[in-house]
């Protein structure tokens, strides 16, 4: 995967692009990075890149043309690169878009300042608009920074592990089980002895109980868009009478 990075601060992803999994990605030749500075495709001998706003208002807009000429230009790498814009207007991020966007070989992230940016931008150089949340960040260096974390790490290859991102909170539509590791006993708090049977098929099933659980009591938001088997919903039926556990008790 090709990704490259618009934005007005390329330093701000330095350390972030050189450490832990995005650096072993880059180091197993699953991901290649590009940061440029889009300042640098601006027209005028001030390079520029915002103005006012026609019609008035605070802050300044970004302007078209540097955005318009960065991007046609990192497209010559590729015909089908999607162009992602870091917005708080945009759909909100889920772990089911970070699937969607690893399966590209290339994204194109443009960060933005300022107050916005001009709309001709959006309505033909943009493919995807995308928000990591309800709130307003100074730029979108960190929004970026987010959703290429979360596709990197789901490429071929890239965590230790083959099966680590395939039970990922949200990658089932639920979140994860409780995980516990050596000692089985610290300081009297025990780990549940289904985790030390070795009875596998009662693990899962143990696992599968506690994500749902975890799941209903956390985020019952969530259970609206699966579809429950009949296990699962005798489940929930039993998570509603023993609504007073305390937490971390095992309905097991």
């Amino acid at each position: 995967m090709r990704i490259d990075v618009l934005s007005l601060f390329p330093s701000m992803f330095t350390g972030v692009l050189g450490e832990s999994i995005l650096k072993k990605a880059q180091e197993k030749e699953a991901v290649v990075f590009n940061v440029v500075n889009f300042r640098d495709y601006a027209d005028n001998k001030h390079q520029t890149v915002d103005d006012y706003p026609y019609g008035g208002g605070a802050g300044m807009v970004l302007k078209p043309q540097p955005i318009f000429d960065a991007v046609a230009d990192l497209k010559t790498h590729s015909d089908n690169a999607r162009v992602i814009l870091l917005c708080p207007q945009g759909e909100r991020y889920t772990q089911k878009k970070a699937e969607e966007l690893a399966k590209e070989e290339h994204l194109i992230f443009i960060c933005g300042h300022y107050e916005g940016y001009d709309e001709r931008i959006r309505e033909h150089v943009v493919t995807d608009e995308i928000s990591i949340g309800d709130y307003v960040l100074t730029g979108g260096e960190l929004g970026a920074m987010v959703v290429i974390d979360s596709v990197v790490r789901l490429l071929p290859d890239v965590l230790g592990n083959k099966t680590s991102a395939l039970h990922d909170s949200h990658s089932t539509g639920l979140l994860e089980h409780p995980q516990y590791t050596r000692p089985a006993d610290f300081r009297g708090i025990k780990v549940p002895d289904i985790l030390l049977s070795g009875d596998h098929k009662k693990i899962d099933e143990w696992r599968e109980r506690e994500s749902l659980k975890r799941t209903f009591m956390r985020r019952p938001d969530m259970l609206k868009m699966l579809e429950l088997n009949d296990k699962q919903r005798k489940w929930i039926e039993e998570f509603k009478k023993e609504g007073g556990l305390k937490k971390g008790e095992s309905l097991l």
